[in-house]
């Protein structure tokens, strides 16, 4: 969730290990049950203000100029450019490819709310309570975002359907 949000990896990284010692430091008390919304609900709390940062930053930078770019070792790792031999046929590999690379784009581009909402009910498993308590709104709100987060993804994979119901 917090990947898809902020596009950067490392940045993600931090706002979950950031979410985490939030609710260990703030949260000891609570039972167990309750955790996992809590936690939700610091991580969107997290990434609304990294994003708030974000547009300050952006902002400010139109004014005087992107600065230089950074030095940094983008090359990849070794172990990355060996072929993933898991797969027998190419086609299909490449029509796995082709459609994780478009079930991501479809999810960068939903709405945030409908972003979060799938996330949290379809990746992260919470039920439809515990998605309001996380993202701070009432159950019909969830169900609303979660239906039109599918919808939308449903609308962009049809083409991949087949391949998606085979695995």
């Amino acid at each position: 969730m917090a990947q898809f949000a902020t596009r950067d990896q490392e940045e993600a990284l931090d706002l979950v290990q950031e979410a985490m010692l939030k609710l260990i430091q703030r949260y000891p008390e609570k039972p167990e049950t309750e955790w996992r919304p809590l936690f939700y609900k610091i991580l969107h709390n997290g990434i609304r203000d990294w994003q708030r940062r974000t547009w300050v930053r952006t902002r400010w930078r139109v004014w005087f100029g992107p600065g230089p770019p950074e030095n940094e070792d983008t090359s990849e790792s070794p172990w990355e450019l060996f072929p993933d031999l898991s797969m027998s046929d190419p086609a299909t590999q490449l029509d796995q490819t082709r459609a994780m690379a478009l079930l991501k784009a479809t999810l960068q581009n939903l709405p945030p709310r409908q972003r979060e909402a799938f996330l949290l009910r379809a990746w992260e498993g919470l039920d439809v309570a515990k998605t309001a308590q996380a993202m701070g709104c009432s159950t019909g709100s969830v169900k609303t975002h979660y239906s039109r987060a599918v919808h939308t993804l449903r609308d962009a994979l049809a083409e991949y359907a087949s391949l998606i119901n085979e695995t």
